[in-house]
C-alpha cells in the first residue's frame, strides 16, 4: 500500500469529534491512536482493542503525524 492509499484511510468529518482526523469514518481519532502508541501500547494491543482496526490504519496514523510534523498536511 503506498502513502497516498494509507492517507486516504484518514478522514475528517465535522460531525465527528469536531472535525478531528479519524480512521475510516469511525469514531476513533488519529490522535488517540498516536497517544496510545506513545504511551507504550503495541500495534497488536490496538488491533485487539479495536477489532475493526487494521494494521494499515495504524500505519496511516503514523504517516499522517509524520507529514504534519514536516508541514506536508
Amino acid at each position: 500500500m503506498n502513502e497516498q492509499q494509507l492517507l486516504e484511510r484518514i478522514t475528517v468529518n465535522p460531525k465527528i469529534f469536531d472535525g478531528k482526523p479519524i480512521i475510516r469514518g469511525h469514531r476513533l481519532a488519529v490522535e488517540h491512536i498516536f497517544g496510545m502508541l506513545a504511551a507504550g501500547d503495541t500495534i497488536e494491543t490496538l488491533l485487539e482493542s479495536y477489532p475493526w482496526l487494521e494494521r494499515e490504519d495504524v500505519q496511516a496514523c503514523l504517516l499522517y503525524y509524520a507529514r504534519r510534523l514536516v508541514g506536508d498536511e
